[in-house]
């Protein structure tokens, strides 16, 4: 069973980046998928991006796409995401959550993810 540990939240200013790293604790995530999510207050959960360990396959959602990056760091046992020129509107708690290869789509349907981290918190402001 592998333990999730978000970290490299913090307060940016729009335009700014900023890159969130989820330790993954216990086992490899070469069978599984390693998802990125956001909260913010008031609104839906929703899925930023995801990688599956196996392939290293990306998926970004289209509000992200061509700002953020999704990379597995396969010596210090990361999954980590790089994000670039920020704006308000990407203000939330991220999450990362791993279906442990279970799910049998791609990209695995949200409810598809089992283990969650804690959240960190991302504030883009001036």
């Amino acid at each position: 069973q592998v333990h999730l540990v978000e970290s490299g939240g913090g307060l940016v200013q729009p335009g700014g980046s900023l890159r969130l790293s989820c330790a993954t604790i216990g086992d490899t995530v070469d069978y599984y998928v390693i998802g990125w999510f956001r909260q913010a207050p008031g609104k839906e959960r929703e899925g930023v991006s995801c990688m599956r360990g196996s392939d290293s396959s990306a998926w970004y959602a289209d509000s992200v796409k061509d700002r953020f990056t999704i990379s597995i760091n396969r010596v210090n046992y990361t999954v980590d995401l790089q994000m670039n020129n920020l704006s308000p509107e990407d203000s939330a708690v991220y999450y990362c959550a791993t279906d442990y290869g279970v799910s049998g789509t791609w990209p695995p349907r949200p409810t598809d993810f089992i283990s969650w981290g804690q959240g960190t918190q991302v504030t883009v402001s001036s």
